[in-house]
């Protein structure tokens, strides 16, 4: 059984507490959290302080790290990489490579293993990036996303002096979705790609201009992107706003060398985002282990495991049941 500990119980810890009890090769060695522990509601899992991390390093195999990408995953997973083998679900597409540079340095330093930027995306999109140019050397690729929640966005916005909730949707563009589908291979900026909405609890008494102006400035985040902002009550938030869904398509088009046009296209559909991710993270876990075990140490991300050490099934069944 492979011990999994998880450090984070929001959303994505949730999921993935739900994820591990899918895989019964896997079990929950423990929730880790900067809450008072007797706070925190789980589903049946054994409920830590943080602070008790390292007393149970002897009781965990991977840990899963469920913080932001924002703060908590640039600092927490080179510092804990240092102590465990870790997955995390760092999603800051542009900051990847430092992040990656930094978990690296603290896994190879202690011998263990890390891999970062688990999900959908990056992630299972990542993937269909790779196979969609390997297989169309000459054509382009395509990403939307949504319509739907992004975590990392929302939680982006919550770190604003101010901003007491908030969810925001990334909006794909149909103009842009409809030309990609046509076959046209347009050269579209990320302006045109997609639109963000973003719907805001603020404090009492709060600048909701400086806000505003905060939110649409965010290098990384949205000063790239056309942005709307709401700010609405709690009650309204919590009311049209609780679910998390989310999704989107990698759409990879051109042409084989017989001049024929071809499109790849891969879909996601997420009724609960951090569930899904949730599910990911539990897989990467997996392979985590495998490599750790054969001493591959160091950062990884999805690109670099075999499709194989994602499975709880043996090579001989996948062979039988897949290929």
């Amino acid at each position: 059984m492979i011990r999994i500990g998880i450090l984070g119980y929001g959303n994505l810890g949730r999921g993935v507490e739900l994820a591990i009890g899918q895989n019964p090769d896997m079990v929950l060695a423990g929730i880790f959290t900067r809450r008072n522990p007797a706070t925190v509601a789980t589903e049946g899992g054994s409920v830590y302080s943080v602070d008790t991390l390292l007393e149970k390093k002897n009781d965990i195999d991977v840990l899963i790290l469920c913080g932001g990408s924002a703060t908590d995953l640039p600092e927490q997973s080179p510092a804990w990489a240092k102590h465990f083998h870790i997955v995390d679900s760092f999603d800051n597409h542009s900051r990847i490579p430092e992040h990656f540079a930094a978990c690296d340095a603290a896994a190879k330093e202690s011998s263990h293993t890390a891999l970062i930027s688990a999900g959908w995306d990056p992630g299972c999109f990542s993937l269909q990036r790779l196979l969609g140019e390997c297989v169309l050397p000459q054509g382009q690729t395509y990403t939307f996303w949504g319509k739907g929640i992004s975590q990392g966005h929302s939680d982006a916005i919550r770190r604003i002096k101010g901003v007491q909730d908030a969810r925001q949707y990334t909006i794909p563009l149909e103009e842009a979705l409809k030309r990609v589908r046509s076959g046209e291979n347009p050269d579209l900026t990320t302006r045109e790609k997609h639109l963000r909405e973003c719907f805001v609890v603020a404090k009492p008494g709060e600048d909701l201009a400086r806000i505003e102006k905060e939110i649409k400035e965010m290098p990384a985040y949205f000063a790239d992107y056309d942005t709307i902002v709401h700010f609405i009550s709690q009650e309204e938030l919590l009311a049209n706003h609780s679910g998390m869904p989310h999704g989107g398509f990698v759409i990879r088009t051109g042409a084989t060398g017989d001049e024929s046009n071809q499109r790849i296209e891969y879909a996601l559909e997420l009724e609960s985002n951090p569930a899904f991710t949730g599910s990911v993270l539990v897989a990467c876990a997996r392979a985590v282990w495998r490599l750790a075990a054969e001493e591959k140490f160091g950062a990884k991300t999805i690109l670099d495991i075999p499709p194989a050490y994602l499975s709880a099934k043996s090579s001989e069944e996948l062979r039988k049941t897949l290929l």
